[in-house]
Protein backbone atom coordinates (compact mmCIF):
# COMPACT_ATOMS: atom_id res chain seq x y z
CA UNK A 1 0.00 0.00 0.00
CA UNK A 2 1.25 3.54 -1.31
CA UNK A 3 2.11 6.01 2.09
CA UNK A 4 0.33 9.21 2.33
CA UNK A 5 3.06 11.71 3.87
CA UNK A 6 1.97 15.28 5.07
CA UNK A 7 5.03 17.93 4.27
CA UNK A 8 4.44 21.79 6.24
CA UNK A 9 5.98 24.03 7.48
CA UNK A 10 4.41 25.25 11.20
CA UNK A 11 4.98 28.02 13.57
CA UNK A 12 6.27 27.43 16.79
CA UNK A 13 2.85 28.21 18.21
CA UNK A 14 1.46 25.83 15.80
CA UNK A 15 0.14 27.26 12.65
CA UNK A 16 0.54 26.27 9.38
CA UNK A 17 -0.37 29.61 7.72
CA UNK A 18 -0.48 33.55 9.29
CA UNK A 19 -3.71 35.26 9.87
CA UNK A 20 -3.76 36.50 6.14
CA UNK A 21 -3.29 33.20 4.98
CA UNK A 22 0.32 34.01 4.40
CA UNK A 23 3.99 31.85 4.59
CA UNK A 24 6.04 34.74 3.98
CA UNK A 25 6.96 33.83 8.03
CA UNK A 26 8.66 30.49 6.54
CA UNK A 27 12.26 30.61 8.00
CA UNK A 28 14.81 29.35 5.38
CA UNK A 29 17.66 31.19 6.27
CA UNK A 30 21.07 31.19 4.99
CA UNK A 31 21.80 27.12 5.93
CA UNK A 32 23.11 25.17 3.07
CA UNK A 33 22.29 22.02 4.88
CA UNK A 34 18.22 22.65 5.09
CA UNK A 35 18.98 23.57 1.58
CA UNK A 36 19.95 20.07 1.06
CA UNK A 37 17.62 18.46 2.70
CA UNK A 38 14.46 20.08 0.62
CA UNK A 39 16.55 19.38 -2.45
CA UNK A 40 16.72 15.68 -1.40
CA UNK A 41 13.09 15.66 -0.22
CA UNK A 42 12.26 16.90 -3.63
CA UNK A 43 14.31 14.20 -5.10
CA UNK A 44 12.65 11.22 -3.01
CA UNK A 45 9.97 11.15 -6.09
CA UNK A 46 6.22 10.25 -5.70
CA UNK A 47 3.54 12.07 -6.16
CA UNK A 48 2.01 15.59 -4.87
CA UNK A 49 -1.17 16.52 -3.73
CA UNK A 50 -2.72 19.50 -3.08
CA UNK A 51 -6.28 21.67 -2.37
CA UNK A 52 -7.00 24.65 -4.35
CA UNK A 53 -5.31 27.04 -2.70
CA UNK A 54 -2.19 25.18 -2.30
CA UNK A 55 -2.05 24.19 -5.94
CA UNK A 56 -2.56 28.20 -7.25
CA UNK A 57 0.45 29.47 -5.30
CA UNK A 58 2.39 26.61 -6.27
CA UNK A 59 1.42 26.51 -10.10
CA UNK A 60 2.03 30.41 -9.80
CA UNK A 61 6.03 29.62 -9.25
CA UNK A 62 7.02 26.81 -9.26
CA UNK A 63 6.74 26.70 -13.12
CA UNK A 64 8.35 30.06 -13.68
CA UNK A 65 12.00 30.99 -15.02
CA UNK A 66 12.43 32.83 -11.39
CA UNK A 67 12.12 29.59 -9.72
CA UNK A 68 14.05 27.58 -12.13
CA UNK A 69 16.51 30.31 -11.36
CA UNK A 70 16.29 30.48 -7.37
CA UNK A 71 16.48 26.57 -7.27
CA UNK A 72 16.66 24.83 -10.54
CA UNK A 73 17.25 21.43 -8.30
CA UNK A 74 13.65 21.68 -6.75
CA UNK A 75 11.95 23.55 -9.90
CA UNK A 76 12.50 20.77 -12.22
CA UNK A 77 11.77 18.05 -9.75
CA UNK A 78 8.24 19.62 -8.79
CA UNK A 79 7.31 20.31 -12.15
CA UNK A 80 8.24 16.99 -13.32
CA UNK A 81 6.24 15.13 -10.50
CA UNK A 82 2.71 13.72 -10.99
CA UNK A 83 0.65 16.25 -9.51
CA UNK A 84 -3.35 15.53 -8.21
CA UNK A 85 -5.61 18.62 -7.02
CA UNK A 86 -8.80 18.05 -4.92
CA UNK A 87 -11.18 21.18 -5.97
CA UNK A 88 -15.00 21.40 -6.09
CA UNK A 89 -14.47 24.99 -7.43
CA UNK A 90 -11.93 24.39 -10.31
CA UNK A 91 -13.00 24.27 -13.41
CA UNK A 92 -9.32 23.21 -15.02
CA UNK A 93 -5.33 23.05 -14.26
CA UNK A 94 -2.94 23.77 -16.25
CA UNK A 95 0.36 23.05 -14.71
CA UNK A 96 2.18 20.09 -16.19
CA UNK A 97 1.56 16.23 -14.78
CA UNK A 98 -1.65 17.56 -13.43
CA UNK A 99 -5.31 16.02 -12.69
CA UNK A 100 -8.19 17.79 -11.27
CA UNK A 101 -10.34 15.84 -8.81
CA UNK A 102 -13.67 17.53 -8.21
CA UNK A 103 -15.50 14.85 -5.52
CA UNK A 104 -15.28 12.37 -3.22
CA UNK A 105 -11.45 13.25 -1.40
CA UNK A 106 -11.26 10.56 0.99
CA UNK A 107 -12.80 7.33 -1.36
CA UNK A 108 -10.05 8.89 -4.13
CA UNK A 109 -7.05 8.95 -1.74
CA UNK A 110 -8.27 5.24 0.16
CA UNK A 111 -8.32 4.47 -3.51
CA UNK A 112 -4.39 5.88 -4.86
CA UNK A 113 -2.85 4.73 -1.58
CA UNK A 114 -4.31 0.67 -2.60
CA UNK A 115 -3.12 1.09 -6.13
CA UNK A 116 0.59 0.84 -7.31
CA UNK A 117 2.68 3.67 -7.89
CA UNK A 118 5.47 5.71 -5.57
CA UNK A 119 4.47 7.26 -2.16
CA UNK A 120 2.03 10.49 -2.21
CA UNK A 121 3.16 14.11 -0.50
CA UNK A 122 0.54 16.68 0.57
CA UNK A 123 2.09 19.98 0.81
CA UNK A 124 -0.27 23.03 2.76
CA UNK A 125 -3.25 22.46 1.67
CA UNK A 126 -4.92 22.24 5.37
CA UNK A 127 -8.04 21.42 4.26
CA UNK A 128 -7.12 18.45 3.13
CA UNK A 129 -4.97 17.46 5.78
CA UNK A 130 -7.81 18.03 8.34
CA UNK A 131 -10.09 16.10 6.20
CA UNK A 132 -7.97 13.03 5.92
CA UNK A 133 -6.27 13.21 9.26
CA UNK A 134 -9.74 12.72 10.53
CA UNK A 135 -10.30 9.72 8.30
CA UNK A 136 -6.98 8.73 8.98
CA UNK A 137 -5.62 8.15 5.99
CA UNK A 138 -1.98 10.15 6.23
CA UNK A 139 0.61 7.93 7.62
CA UNK A 140 3.17 10.04 8.19
CA UNK A 141 3.66 13.86 9.47
CA UNK A 142 6.65 15.46 8.47
CA UNK A 143 6.51 19.12 10.19
CA UNK A 144 9.08 21.85 10.04
CA UNK A 145 8.68 23.98 12.70
CA UNK A 146 10.04 27.60 12.53
CA UNK A 147 11.80 29.72 15.10
CA UNK A 148 8.83 32.31 14.30
CA UNK A 149 5.58 32.91 16.88
CA UNK A 150 2.41 33.72 14.58
CA UNK A 151 -0.09 34.70 17.36
CA UNK A 152 -3.07 33.74 15.01
CA UNK A 153 -4.26 31.68 11.95
CA UNK A 154 -4.54 28.32 10.47
CA UNK A 155 -3.84 25.16 11.72
CA UNK A 156 -3.60 21.98 10.17
CA UNK A 157 -6.27 20.24 12.15
CA UNK A 158 -8.80 22.62 11.99
CA UNK A 159 -12.57 21.42 12.47
CA UNK A 160 -13.89 18.32 14.56
CA UNK A 161 -10.35 16.34 15.52
CA UNK A 162 -10.44 13.50 17.79
CA UNK A 163 -7.45 12.63 19.65
CA UNK A 164 -4.89 11.03 17.13
CA UNK A 165 -2.14 9.26 18.75
CA UNK A 166 1.37 9.59 16.52
CA UNK A 167 4.88 8.46 17.08
CA UNK A 168 7.90 10.19 16.94
CA UNK A 169 10.31 8.28 14.17
CA UNK A 170 12.87 11.00 13.36
CA UNK A 171 14.14 14.60 14.06
CA UNK A 172 16.71 16.68 12.94
CA UNK A 173 17.62 20.34 13.80
CA UNK A 174 19.27 22.65 11.51
CA UNK A 175 21.62 25.44 12.07
CA UNK A 176 19.04 28.94 10.71
CA UNK A 177 16.49 27.12 13.63
CA UNK A 178 14.07 25.05 12.10
CA UNK A 179 13.41 21.38 13.73
CA UNK A 180 12.17 18.60 10.99
CA UNK A 181 9.72 15.95 13.21
CA UNK A 182 8.50 13.35 11.73
CA UNK A 183 5.83 11.12 13.17
CA UNK A 184 4.17 8.16 11.88
CA UNK A 185 0.73 7.08 12.61
CA UNK A 186 0.14 3.83 15.50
Amino acid sequence: MRKLTVFNHVSLDGYFTDKYSSLNWVHMGNDPEFDQFVQGNAQSGGELIFGRKTYQMMASYWPTPMAHEQNPIVADRINALQKVVFSRTLDSVSWQNTRLVKDNLTEKILAMKQSDGKDMVIMGSGSLVSQLSQARLIDVYQLVVNPVVLGSGRTLFDGKMEKLQLKLSDSRVFNNGNIVLTYETM
